[in-house]
C-alpha cells in the first residue's frame, strides 16, 4: 500500500538458516549478527524462529521464538504486503532508520511467495518510524505480550508523520491485475458516394449546326425522288 524505504536482509546483517516445518506456518529459522527491531521489541543478535500463529482471521498474526522454541519474545499483529516476484530465498523489508537505532522489520516473506506480513507497531513507535521514513506506518494500540485472539480484535489504521490516522485496505499492496483488452468498435459498412454528373465543357453550338445540315440533305433527296416521280 505505501511505498517503503527498505531493502532485502543481506548476509551482512543475518543469515538465513533454512525454513522448516509445514506451508501453513512458514517457519523460518534466522539468525542476526546486529540487533533488530520489531514491534515492541529489540532483539539482540542470535537466532530466531518466526513463524505464523494458529488463528482463523483474516489478518495474519507473527510469533517470534528463540531458537530452541520455548520463549516467545512477541507476538505480532500484521497485514498481508504484495511483492510483485517472489525469491527463493526469505526477505526481510526495513523501515528506514535514524543513525545509532536498530533495524525496524517492515515486512517478512517466506520464500518462494509474493504475500509476505507487514509489521504493525504501536502508536508511539509508528510516528517516530513513519517521521523517519516520510511514510505512513501501520498502527494499532497493542503490546507484544497480546495473544492471536485479542489481536485479532484490533483495529489497524496507518499513521503518517503529520500524526494523522488515515483508514487502510485489507490489503498493503494489491496485486497488479491484467489489463482488459479494449473492445474494436464495430466497422461501419462502406456507403458508396452519389453518382455525379461530370461538368459540361463543351458547347452545343456544334451539334445543333450538324442537325441542321442532316435535316436540309434529308430534304434535298425527297425532292429528287419527287421530281424523278413526276
Amino acid at each position: 500500500m505505501f511505498k517503503k524505504f527498505g531493502a532485502l536482509l543481506s548476509g551482512a546483517l543475518f543469515l538465513s538458516l533454512s525454513a522448516f516445518g509445514d506451508q501453513w506456518n512458514k517457519k523460518t529459522v534466522l539468525t542476526f549478527n546486529q540487533a533488530v527491531e520489531i514491534p515492541g521489541v529489540v532483539l539482540p543478535a542470535g537466532q530466531y524462529v518466526f513463524k505464523l500463529a494458529d488463528s482463523l482471521s483474516d489478518r495474519h498474526i507473527v510469533q517470534v521464538f528463540n531458537a530452541d522454541e520455548d520463549k516467545i519474545f512477541a507476538t505480532i499483529l500484521a497485514i498481508p504486503h504484495y511483492r510483485m516476484r517472489p525469491a527463493d530465498e526469505t526477505v526481510i523489508l526495513f523501515e528506514e532508520r535514524r543513525a545509532g537505532q536498530p533495524q525496524a522489520i517492515h515486512a517478512w516473506f517466506y520464500p518462494g511467495e509474493t504475500y509476505g506480513q507487514e509489521f504493525v507497531y504501536p502508536k508511539g513507535r509508528a510516528l517516530e518510524l513513519a517521521r523517519a521514513t516520510h511514510q505512513p506506518v501501520l498502527t494499532a494500540e497493542v503490546t507484544p505480550t497480546e495473544t492471536p485472539s485479542e489481536l485479532e480484535k484490533t483495529p489497524v489504521l496507518a499513521l503518517t508523520p503529520e500524526n494523522k490516522e488515515v483508514q487502510i485496505a485489507e490489503f498493503s499492496e494489491a496485486p497488479p491485475t491484467e489489463p482488459t483488452p479494449a473492445t474494436p468498435a464495430p466497422i461501419e459498412a462502406a456507403t458508396p458516394a452519389p453518382e455525379q454528373e461530370l461538368p459540361k465543357t463543351a458547347s452545343p453550338l456544334p451539334a445543333i449546326a450538324l442537325m441542321g445540315m442532316c435535316s436540309l440533305g434529308v430534304a434535298w433527296l425527297l425532292k429528287i425522288v419527287r421530281t424523278h416521280n413526276s
